[in-house]
Order: structure tokens, then sequence, then C-alpha cells
């Protein structure tokens, strides 16, 4: 009877070690989605992950960023643009911020809008009393939480954008050419005739559709076999001149050899590649794509599956 007294009273004591032992630590990340918020100068912000299923804390894995165009947040890019899918075939890390919203004034018009903070280069400022946000600050911040977070493979981040996000991917390419391995910039790229200096030289892809101009940015769509003389004539009034200022821009700011080279299939898509004026180790490549509008191509708004596209040519370069 005192052996069983014994035996019952130490039960309990069994039964929470054997608990807490099959009870798991709460990890700081789920597979799947997951969202995030860092403050920056006393702004909380936002950004959300996808962790692929196939992640291993043990191997040094690939970041890649998608940042939303005007009106939209990571969430929205997170859904519709096709990089988890990707990622989580291709077990690399995909993260999607989210800008501020300010009150802005384009074209005249005052709207109250999410905008990357990309000025003084565009073609839209801020309404006055506006606080415009370190977006650059932001995207650091957030790549050095995700090292604390993850595995990160530092010589492997990416960075995408689309329209606004474009733009805002175009200033990365200057301002975090440090610590990105290549950038895509697209529908939205420099706006102002302006030299930017980056703190290395890396590989760019600029996209932009055959219908994206004009009213609505619906075209109509320009012949594909027109991209060679539509990014080396100046003055052009037709489509008032974009992508020869686009081109121009990446040739001044990059050092490239302004001499290009044309391939691709005219009824899909056409590529114009640049090469550095001296040295080797990076290109720039600009891509005009048949039927496209201003949109994001992810399969189901347009044949293009811009993730995947663009996957194959981002992973080809790595931080020096």
């Amino acid at each position: 009877m005192k052996k069983l007294l014994l035996l019952l009273l130490a039960l309990p004591l069994f039964t929470l070690a054997c608990k807490d032992k099959a009870d798991p630590v709460d990890p700081m990340y789920s597979v799947g989605k997951n969202r995030y918020t860092v403050s920056i100068d006393g702004v909380q912000r936002e950004y959300y992950v996808h962790v692929p299923a196939g992640y291993n804390d043990n191997s040094a894995t690939p970041l890649v960023f998608m940042l939303h165009g005007t009106s939209g947040d990571g969430e929205k890019m997170y859904d519709i643009s096709g990089w988890k899918e990707v990622g989580e075939t291709e077990d690399f890390l995909t993260v999607f911020p989210s800008s501020g919203r300010y009150c802005i004034i384009d074209d005249g018009e005052t709207k109250n809008t999410t905008k990357w903070n990309t000025t003084p280069d565009c073609e839209w400022t801020f309404c006055a009393g506006q606080t415009p946000l370190n977006d650059i600050k932001f995207l650091r911040a957030v790549i050095d939480e995700l090292k604390g977070k993850f595995n990160i493979d530092a010589k492997r981040i990416y960075l995408n954008g689309f329209s606004n996000g474009g733009q805002m991917a175009a200033r990365c390419s200057v301002e975090m050419s440090d610590v990105l391995a290549a950038v895509c910039e697209n529908a939205g790229s420099f706006f102002l005739d302006t030299v930017y200096i980056p703190k290395r030289n890396l590989p760019v892809l600029y996209q932009v559709g055959d219908r994206d101009y004009g009213t609505d940015h619906e075209g109509p769509a320009v012949p594909l076999a027109y991209l060679d003389t539509l990014i080396s004539t100046p003055g052009l009034s037709y489509l008032n001149g974009k992508h020869y200022r686009t081109a121009n821009a990446h040739i001044r700011n990059f050092k490239l050899n302004p001499n290009f080279s044309i391939s691709g299939d005219t009824s899909r898509a056409v590529v114009a590649s640049y090469l550095p004026a001296s040295g080797t180790g990076y290109e720039f490549r600009f891509v005009m794509v048949k039927n496209l509008a201003h949109a994001y191509p992810n399969g189901s708004n347009h044949w293009m599956k811009n993730a995947e596209v663009h996957w194959e040519w981002l992973k080809g370069f790595k931080l020096p």
C-alpha cells in the first residue's frame, strides 16, 4: 500500500515532465504566410513573408522582395503576384512589404493612396504637411530582421517592383546595390533625367508591356519590332520618348555600353541586352512584352508568368 501511494503521488510530476518535453517551443515563423511589423522612426511598418514547406534552417536560403504599386499593399502582392508559389516550388523565401499611405498630388489631382517614397524622381508630389517615410531604411531593416529569423543567403537577396514599386526598385538598385544581387523593375523606373551613382553596378531588368502607355495605359499595342528604334532614338513624340529615357537612365547610372543586342520573339517578348562599358559581372535588359497593358502578369491576367520568368534570370546572379 505504501509503495502504491508513493507511485500515485509521483504520477502528476511524471505526467507534467512528459508534457513539457512534448510541447514545441513557439517558433518565430510558421510554414506559409507570416505577417511581421517593425518600427521605423516611430512608425509601425508591415511586411508579409512566405516560408516554403521545404525551408531548412540548416541551409542558406535566397530571399526575394516583391514591391506593390500605387493603391496596393504587401498582402495584395502576396496574393496575386505569383512569387510565393515560385518560392514554394524553388525553396526560397518571399517578402512582400507595404508602403506608406499619403495625400499626394498626381497630374493636378489630389489623392489619398499608398505610395513608395521615390521623390523627387517621380511624376507626383506629396501634399503639404505630409511626412514621407524612409523606405530605404525600412527595407534594410526588413533584411536585418529576416536574417535574425531565418538562415538567409546574404549573397542571394533579390528585389522586384511593379509600377510605383518599379520606381522604388529603381531607387533600390542605386541605394541598396550593396546588399541586392539583382533587381527587376516592372512598368516603372527612373523618371527624371538625373545621374545617380550606385553603391555598385548590379544586374537590372526593366520590363514594360507593348500597351502600357496612353489613356489608362491601354495602348494601342506597339509593334515589338520597333523596340530597337524606341530605345535608341531621342526626341520621339511616339510614347513621349518614354522608352529612350528609361534605357538611357540605366546607361548613365550603371556605366553601360550604349550598343545593345536584340533577341526574343516579336509574337511574345523582345529583349534588348546591354553590357558594361568596361568590366564584367552585370548587365541591363530592357524587355517589351506582347499584349501587356499596365499589369503584373501572373498567368491569369496575361499569358506570361512573371515570377517564373524573372526568377530564371535573377537566380543567375550573386552578390560578389
